[in-house]
């Protein structure tokens, strides 16, 4: 035993390491996770803005009955639905259409199928729901027209993700006796998911977006705080229900970024 260990205080030379590794390893997680990171603090910084924004105003009764907590947890929880009832569908829809393009007897129509869902995300989301909005007026129209939308994105990556999976692990499954389904729903989309899932979060960020004007339809939602701010001039509340819908946008953006993360982790 050396000087260095008898004297009280000092860590010995393996604790150093032990010390020295362990930091390194903290700030290891730190930069491998800083872009996870980035998304809540804005949100966190722009809400306390808004807060100290709001809170130095004088709001008449009309942006005060509008702001209350209860009208905007309910807008929001309308907006959420909304968001979540044309993401569903969009992969109801886009996955299982996605397999049946990927297989080789429907590689024919498969170029065209993709343009057609290109050409329906290209339409502008606003004249495509007040459209839907002759039809009927209400939830139903603005999830069609929000699936339309969102609809590309998931379509293509599910093509794209099944078509790059390697051709040797395919007919290695083959050899071994897996039926073509089998091999499908054993190797080839466990192995195309992350790209799937790529997709899935670029359509559920668009629905988050979109899901705004679902309120000139009569489909509620964080959008009537907007319309009712620009129908009255108000533009406290225009700051407001603007701040809240990008944290919004921010927030789901975030938790499928980490959900994504997680996903190709595991299937790595």
């Amino acid at each position: 035993m050396t000087a260095v260990d008898l004297q009280p205080g000092v860590p010995t030379p393996a604790q150093q390491r032990t010390e020295g590794s362990g930091s390194r390893g903290f700030l290891g997680m730190i930069k491998a996770n800083y872009d996870l990171l980035v998304a809540p603090i804005i949100v966190v910084v722009g809400l306390v803005v808004m807060l100290l924004y709001v809170g130095n105003q004088t709001l008449d009764t009309i942006e005060e009955r509008a702001l209350e907590p209860a009208n905007v947890f309910g807008q929001l929880g309308q907006h959420l639905l909304l968001t979540l009832y044309s993401t569903v569908l969009v992969l109801i829809i886009a996955v299982p259409l996605g397999i049946v393009l990927s297989r080789p007897g429907a590689r024919r129509i498969q170029g065209a199928v993709l343009a057609l869902g290109g050409f329906a995300q290209a339409l502008p989301p606003f004249g495509v729901l007040l459209l839907l909005g002759f039809w009927e007026f209400g939830v139903r129209s603005a999830v069609i027209g929000l699936t339309l939308a969102a609809l590309l994105p998931v379509l293509r990556n599910t093509v794209v993700g099944l078509q790059q999976v390697d051709q040797s692990l395919i007919e290695a499954a083959r050899g071994m006796g897996m039926s073509a389904r089998q091999t499908l729903f054993s190797v080839e989309i466990p192995l195309a998911v992350p790209v799937i899932v790529a997709g899935l979060r670029v359509a559920l960020v668009l629905n988050v977006g979109t899901a705004t004007l679902a309120t000139y339809i009569g489909a509620g939602g964080l959008g009537e705080l907007v319309q009712q701010a620009l129908r009255l001039n108000r533009i406290n509340l225009l700051f407001v229900s603007g701040a809240i819908i990008a944290a919004v946008a921010l927030l789901i953006d975030w938790l499928a970024g980490v959900a994504e993360r997680a996903i190709v982790a595991r299937s790595g």
